[in-house]
Parts: C-alpha cells; structure tokens; sequence
C-alpha cells in the first residue's frame, strides 16, 4: 500500500477528533483541568448556541447577497443583448 498525504485539514481534524477523546477521559476519571471544564461548560451554554447559530445566520445571508450580486450581473448583460439586438433589428450599428 502506498502513503497517502494527509492535508492539512486531516491532520487537523484528526487531533481534534484526538483531544475531544482524552477530555472525554479526563471528564469521566475526573482528571480534567479547570480549564477543560471550563471549556465544555462554555460549549453548553445558551450564548455559545446563540453565538453559532448568529454566524449560521451571517453566512446564509452573505451566500444570499453573493448569489443576489450574480443574478443582477445576469440581468444586467441580459438587457444589454436585448438592447444590442433591437439595434441590430433596428438597422443601427453598434
């Protein structure tokens, strides 16, 4: 079998995926520091949800306005050709 490379976000989202494991150890033999707890405590809270779901907000609407902006562009060159062609059919030279 041949080595795969790993990307960057693999590797990353492997050490995550490794960390979350040993706080989970910790939290249960009761070995978590303070700051593990309080990290998880911050997760489970009403702000955090609030936090996440407002940057969930932000970003279907920046998709929205970047999908906006493109359906004007579209419109815009759409009565350009119009305009070209009723001067074409018109006899005008462009």
């Amino acid at each position: 079998m041949g080595s795969r490379k790993k990307t960057p976000d693999a590797i990353e989202n492997k050490n995550i995926a490794l960390a979350n494991k040993l706080a989970e150890q910790q939290l249960k033999d009761g070995s978590a520091s303070s700051q593990v707890l309080t990290h998880f405590l911050k997760l489970g809270s009403s702000r955090d949800r609030l936090e996440k779901e407002l940057i969930e907000r932000k970003t279907e609407m920046m998709s929205a306005k970047t999908e906006s902006l493109a359906t004007a562009k579209e419109v815009k060159e759409l009565f350009a050709n119009a305009l070209d062609a009723m001067r074409t059919y018109k006899g005008e030279s462009e």
